[in-house]
């Protein structure tokens, strides 16, 4: 029994795919890269596009360059810094023990 699907049997995109069907492909580059950690990426870029200086490895995420005996460094990651960190960059322990004192003076009842 039919379904009346006319596509019955076949894939999305099937058929012939040559150079006929969708011309001529652009002329492209091949570039190296390298990252920190000695690996080589080739991603490639049509031959009039502007090549960018780094590009992210696709195996360590570090960024690479294209002198593989330079290879651009790691990025520096920051450590997680607690909301009281923060406050000690702003404050100094002088005006910690004011705001201190003026609270507990406020919790006694006294202002």
């Amino acid at each position: 029994m039919a379904s009346g699907n006319a596509i019955r049997g076949s894939r999305v995109g099937a058929g012939p795919m040559g150079e006929a069907e969708r011309g001529e492909s652009a002329p492209r580059l091949r570039i190296s890269f390298w990252c920190a950690n000695e690996h080589e990426t080739q991603p490639s870029f049509a031959s009039d596009a502007q090549v960018p200086d780094t590009w992210d490895c696709p195996r360590c995420g570090f960024p690479a360059g294209q002198d593989r005996d330079n290879p651009p460094d790691p990025p520096r990651t920051e450590p997680y810094k607690t909301h009281l960190a923060y406050v000690r960059e702003r404050r100094s322990d002088a005006d910690g023990e004011a705001i201190l004192a003026e609270a507990l003076a406020k919790l006694r009842g006294e202002i």
